[in-house]
């Protein structure tokens, strides 16, 4: 009699390697056994949806032209653009000027709880980026009004976002502080000399700037009276020298890791 054959286990073909992984992917797997091509018990084929014409029939009249056409129902347009148009279309037009000075502005107006008036902020972009200020008030665009003073480490009064300051711990008070009501945002706004007609393109010459006598005058009135308020704190002699140094880093020195 010939002998019994012996049932080996069957490995399976997917199985894990030694590393833990197995030996083919999911994917592998799935077209290894041909799912995709299975019937799946209980599922109705697919009917395609008859989708609605595009065009419509019409009658030509006429001696020669008698017959029928094939139409569009909705014509394109007749003109294209030559270019593309760039940023974000406006769809709502606004047709009252109310409602367009009702328009939000882009940038938030709220302001840190850690600035105040009075608080000595270090700036961190522009000009004079790493000088000591005073932060006078926040304005009606949102941005700040601060000071150096000017005769301390030679900042003027200039406006600066909130996002490029560092708020200290150190405090003027400025309660007796009395701005002019016309310094607001169009008071910082620059009027540019119109070029003439006449003059060629090399004969032009680019203006420096020079600040208006009514700019000059509320600047010494402002520091006269930030310079009273210091020599009134108790630190006035060194919290003038605080205002006057720079702010630096050193070696091994990290801002996230400092308390101003």
């Amino acid at each position: 009699m010939p002998e019994a054959k012996e049932n080996k286990a069957r490995q399976p073909r997917n199985y894990a390697l030694p590393s833990g992984i197995m030996r083919f992917s999911k994917s592998a797997m799935y077209k290894k056994r041909a799912i995709h091509k299975m019937k799946k018990v209980g599922q109705k084929p697919k009917t395609a949806k008859e989708q609605p014409s595009k065009t419509v029939e019409k009658q030509i009249k006429g001696d020669k032209n008698g017959g029928t056409r094939q139409v569009l129902k909705s014509k394109g347009p007749r003109f294209y653009p030559t270019e593309d148009r760039r940023g974000r279309r406006n769809h709502i037009r606004r047709k009252t000027v109310d409602n367009r000075e009702k328009k939000p502005t882009r940038h938030s107006k709220k302001l840190r709880s850690t600035l105040t008036p009075g608080t000595v902020v270090i700036l961190l972009a522009g000009r004079h980026k790493g000088k000591r200020v005073v932060l006078l008030k926040q304005l009606d665009s949102g941005l700040l009004l601060v000071t150096g003073p000017w005769k301390v480490n030679g900042c003027p009064m200039r406006r600066i976002n909130q996002r490029y300051v560092i708020a200290t711990k150190t405090k003027l008070d400025i309660s007796k502080v009395s701005l002019n009501t016309n310094i607001n945002d169009a008071y910082f706004r620059r009027i540019r000399a119109k070029a003439s007609k006449d003059a060629g393109i090399f004969d032009q010459k680019k203006e420096d700037y020079k600040p208006s006598n009514q700019r000059v005058e509320d600047q010494v009135s402002v520091d006269k009276q930030i310079l009273d308020a210091i020599k009134a704190s108790p630190d006035g002699k060194s919290l003038r020298g605080y205002l006057s140094t720079y702010f630096q880093l050193k070696n091994k020195e990290f801002p996230h890791q400092m308390v101003f």
